[in-house]
């Protein structure tokens, strides 16, 4: 049974003043990737088209990583079917977010997803992956894609291009998987794909005034990427850790053996402390390691970013716990003329960290990156904070686009000044021999 806007008033607002979000609604492509800033109308724009697919009789599922923004779409497709719905033409269900036909397959749901295991479980004719940039990739490619094969079913993805504000709540593997998939979008040659871009500015229903405020204090790249929605592609040469293989160093988790020596990074700050911590591999490997591991490669088993809120004795009963069962070697961190106040806090609890060998950042990246270029450094691939700040890091620009020695918003890299500070302990002359550099304190 098919119902139409005949028979019972579907409140559906126009989308002829925002003609973008009319382009996507309206599509017939079978997959469309829409990249749109901030309050720019996407969710919205898909509760429209969801409303009207499943009113042709079309099974929809909406999918995206928090329950906020899955209660933003149910509240607008409740509203747009609220006459029938009372009517008791479709049943409604607030606790699992679904209208549906009784009887039919007919049906609109909206649920919580950020990988392949929350997705699993459903079909669809329509499937919809909003906030795709914070999703892991396998929520499309092991279930999403498979659940539309049946019915030819269609797919439509929206984000916003990520930043650094994004990695704490991000599951994604690739934090530019999103961007790469609207890229494709952008160049199909098929006819099967479509790319629909647009900014918060071309939302003609929110305010224009609130929109300049809000914007007021954000930095270009958060308003390049946030409002405007753009999302540059980024040379090679511009990422600070260009040589990280992330096809042989993001590896599996193991079990990391007790005999393995462990070392840890520090990273102070009232509101964003940071925390690695290394292990040094020895042979025979453990099962699961991967089997061109060799002794002396570092790997990075634990991440430690609580945020704001806790005390230096609550960070010092974590690291202990995160590390119980290990014989810790060596904990260095912080800045070397500046920070010994805070290294004695630690101390006084029990946590004694030593500063890096090496005072210049430029120094201390220099040293990460040549344990990189010869495969040296591991990190196992569920450390998804550390991750996106290796994918995200990049040299400052010049006015000629050219990378400059210094990096861009450095201080915002707090994982990867932890890694820094403790990678002045190695070498890779030392690592190469199995050794780690002599110039340590061991406590």
């Amino acid at each position: 049974m098919v119902i139409t806007p005949l028979e019972y008033k579907v409140h559906l607002c126009s989308t002829k003043e925002h003609p973008i979000q009319d382009r996507f609604v309206e599509s017939t492509k079978k997959r469309i990737v829409i990249k749109a800033g901030r309050r720019g109308g996407k969710t919205k724009g898909i509760a429209k088209r969801a409303v009207k697919r499943f009113l042709k009789g079309r099974r929809q599922l909406y999918a995206a990583p928090t329950n906020t923004q899955t209660d933003a779409f149910w509240f607008e497709v409740c509203k747009a079917l609220r006459e029938p719905i009372d009517a008791g033409i479709f049943k409604k269900d607030e606790t699992e977010q679904f209208i549906e036909l009784t009887g039919t397959k007919q049906r609109i749901k909206a649920k919580t997803a950020w990988n392949a295991n929350t997705l699993r479980g459903d079909f669809a004719d329509d499937l919809y992956l909003d906030e795709f940039q914070l999703m892991n990739e396998d929520a499309w490619s092991d279930v999403g894609q498979p659940m539309l094969l049946d019915n030819n079913g269609d797919a439509v993805f929206a984000f916003t291009p990520p930043s650094l504000k994004s990695e704490g709540v991000s599951k994604a593997k690739d934090p530019r998987h999103a961007s790469k998939l609207y890229q494709r979008a952008l160049t199909d040659k098929t006819g099967n794909w479509e790319a629909v871009h647009f900014t918060s500015h071309d939302n003609p229903f929110i305010s224009k005034d609130a929109l300049d405020i809000i914007t007021v204090d954000m930095s270009l790249d958060s308003y390049r990427r946030e409002i405007m929605a753009e999302d540059d592609e980024i040379e090679r040469s511009w990422l600070v850790h260009s040589n990280f293989n992330e096809t042989i160093c993001k590896i599996q988790r193991f079990e990391i053996p007790a005999s393995w020596d462990v070392s840890s990074g520090h990273d102070f700050g009232s509101a964003n402390p940071a925390a690695l911590f290394v292990a040094e591999a020895k042979t025979p490997l453990p099962p699961g390691a991967p089997p061109y591991m060799r002794r002396g490669d570092l790997v990075i088993f634990r991440e430690y970013a609580p945020g704001a809120g806790r005390s230096i004795i609550q960070h010092v009963d974590t690291f202990k716990e995160l590390t119980k069962g290990y014989t810790v070697v060596r904990r260095a961190g912080g800045n070397r003329t500046t920070e010994d106040e805070t290294r004695q806090g630690y101390a006084a609890y029990g946590w004694p960290i030593i500063v890096p060998l090496l005072d210049k950042v430029k120094a201390q990246v220099d040293r990460v990156i040549s344990l990189e270029e010869s495969n040296r450094i591991y990190v196992f691939s569920d450390l998804v904070f550390l991750l996106s700040q290796i994918s995200n890091c990049l040299w400052l620009l010049d006015k000629d686009n050219k990378p400059t020695n210094e990096i861009a918003n450095e201080k915002s890299y707090h994982l990867l000044a932890a890694l820094r500070y403790l990678m002045t302990f190695f070498n890779v002359e030392a690592v190469n021999s199995g050794l780690r550099s002599r110039q340590t304190s061991i406590y």
